[in-house]
């Protein structure tokens, strides 16, 4: 049976993404420690308890997706930053925007009982209209042991150029086992499925996503963590967010205030009480330039 690529957590970028490249998916061993796991179980615990199952075979009966994580976990926000992921994310993104942006916070508890979910990948969050680009990169944190027996996410490397229609065998699939405390990193395009947990204890991951800053996000960050909570916050991590320009002129508003007050044409960093440096009518000048650059280059 094929298997995933495990690496260490150190390992330099670039070999990470080199090994995403080829295979669509790695998994990064040790990135979080036994205290930090057990930590982070805890913090979330009331949350993920709290959570009802899906109605569908698709996200689950016997599943839990808890989301809105930075608003309700500070460690979970450390993990969204984290700085390889961070770096890989944006490195792999590059070609195709000048701005990556959170796409995705959510537990997700496979309980005993699930059946195994259906293969497929989560580009199709957008349906089949995105061609010649990856629009995403994902990790699922494991907060428990992955085993095949508790529903481990089931991949299939080297999936990243198939037809939308075509449909793994069996002996091209793996289970992405690994220790709590390691990551699975993967592509939008890469075809992947919760596994089914024959076991008799959950299996915990935190998936947290990236996307291209042009696109629509699937966990909409502005009602899961509003301005009176992201205020907050590290501008890193609101940057990250959303509450940044994602491109020239996307993402601006103009504040509903009465006739000659308050400005026009703003970017969402005013909605914290910050400004962008280098702020114009649609965004910084640093995003027109880059915008420039790629017209200018293609020319």
């Amino acid at each position: 049976m094929t298997t995933l690529t495990h690496l260490p957590a150190d390992t330099k970028v670039e070999e990470i993404l080199a090994t995403i490249e080829r295979d669509g998916a790695v998994i990064l061993d040790g990135v979080l420690s036994p205290d930090e796991v057990e930590a982070t179980r805890a913090e979330l615990w009331p949350y993920i308890d709290a959570t009802k199952p899906g109605v569908d075979s698709f996200t689950g009966t016997r599943t839990t997706r808890t989301g809105a994580l930075i608003a309700r976990s500070p460690l979970s926000r450390r993990m969204v930053m984290d700085p390889t992921v961070v770096e890989a994310a944006r490195k792999f993104l590059s070609p195709w925007c000048e701005r990556i942006q959170l796409h995705l916070t959510q537990v997700i508890r496979i309980q005993p009982g699930q059946k195994a979910q259906a293969i497929h990948r989560d580009r199709w969050a957008w349906g089949t209209h995105l061609k010649g680009l990856e629009p995403q990169l994902n990790t699922i944190w494991a907060l428990t042991d992955f085993r095949r027996e508790n529903g481990a996410t089931r991949v299939v490397p080297g999936s990243i150029d198939w037809a939308d229609d075509r449909r793994p065998e069996e002996g091209e699939i793996c289970d992405a086992e690994m220790d709590a405390g390691s990551v699975l990193v993967y592509t939008g395009s890469v075809f992947h499925g919760g596994g089914e947990n024959t076991s008799d204890g959950d299996r915990i991951g935190v998936n947290l996503t990236y996307t291209l800053g042009w696109l629509r996000q699937e966990e909409n960050q502005y009602l899961s963590c509003p301005p009176e909570i992201a205020k907050d916050l590290p501008p890193e991590l609101t940057d990250l967010m959303g509450y940044s320009m994602g491109s020239y002129a996307l993402g601006y508003y103009t504040p509903p205030l009465p006739p000659g007050e308050g400005s026009n044409l703003i970017g969402p960093e005013n909605a914290l009480g910050r400004t962008a440096k280098g702020e114009g009518a649609f965004g910084s000048a640093e995003l027109l330039d880059s915008l420039r650059s790629d017209v200018e280059g293609s020319g």
